[in-house]
């Protein structure tokens, strides 16, 4: 793997890692000491990265993972409470939002690479991925009503993921769900052993390559558009986006590489 230069959007420093691999773009949570808590630093990092990422066609597929023993214990409780003061409070909140809708808006897939805890706004950036894959030894909570923070924000995301009862279990109790059974419920698409990984990470994304990039994004893009309307509404846009599909170079490329039995030539790759 080789270190990304082009991002003029965004400077990566040591709190989070970018690197790129014949188009996939791996983002490393890089505070290994503090189990990948969310800074405000690392929250702004990440936030500024994903911005510039969607303007590179060379990245395909954005994977985000952790250092060390960790994906992400959530947000730096111990920075929170060193600043004390509603301005940086509502700073670290409002720009984890800002980062959410973020990865929602960006074009590529975002792959959510997971290993140990994913804990409070770790199990949320977990959510807020659009897939992920997860090892045998991580565990997901959202936890913060332990310690008299209810988990609202990650709510968000993990009640679109999971039934509604099962994750106010979550929110409710704080206690961890092993990884059979966030897969069970819906919160991570696979589990494999920690030595099998970062392979069934890269079979994902090499899957989603293989793809036409304008079709993945316009797709994603209609994907959370008509997944937040009612059900008459969601079917008018997706239907006009499917009419806005076909019509497209790609569109028809595929179309008739299914009809001629050939591999499709996608016009970005």
């Amino acid at each position: 793997m080789t270190a990304i230069q082009p991002y003029s959007a965004a400077t990566v420093t040591d709190v989070l890692l970018c690197e790129s691999d014949h188009g996939v773009v791996t983002l490393t949570l890089n505070r290994p000491d503090q189990y990948n808590a969310l800074s405000l630093a690392l929250i702004n990092e990440l936030q500024a990265t994903i911005i510039a990422l969607a303007a590179d066609e060379s990245a395909r597929v954005v994977v985000i993972a952790g250092a060390g023993k960790a994906f992400c214990a959530g947000h730096d409780l111990k920075e929170i409470q060193a600043h004390a003061k509603p301005e940086f409070e509502k700073d670290v909140f409002e720009h984890t939002r800002r980062l959410m809708i973020a990865l929602t808006r960006l074009p590529q897939p975002v792959i959510a690479r997971v290993h140990g805890p994913a804990f409070a706004a770790g199990c949320q950036l977990v959510a807020q991925c659009d897939l992920a894959v997860a090892s045998t030894d991580a565990k997901f909570a959202t936890s913060g009503v332990n310690y008299g923070v209810f988990c609202s924000t990650p709510g968000v995301p993990l009640a679109r993921n999971i039934p509604r009862k099962l994750a106010m279990e979550m929110l409710l109790t704080g206690d961890p769900i092993d990884a059979a059974t966030a897969a069970a419920r819906g919160l991570v698409n696979r589990v494999v052993p920690a030595n099998q990984l970062d392979a069934e990470v890269q079979r994902l994304a090499q899957s989603i390559i293989a793809k036409s990039p304008a079709v993945v994004a316009a797709g994603k893009k209609v994907f959370y558009e008509q997944v937040e309307n009612a059900m008459e509404q969601a079917y008018r846009d997706a239907t006009a986006a499917m009419v806005d599909n076909v019509r497209t170079e790609d569109g028809r490329e595929g179309i008739a590489a299914f009809v001629q039995k050939r591999k499709p030539r996608w016009k970005n790759r």
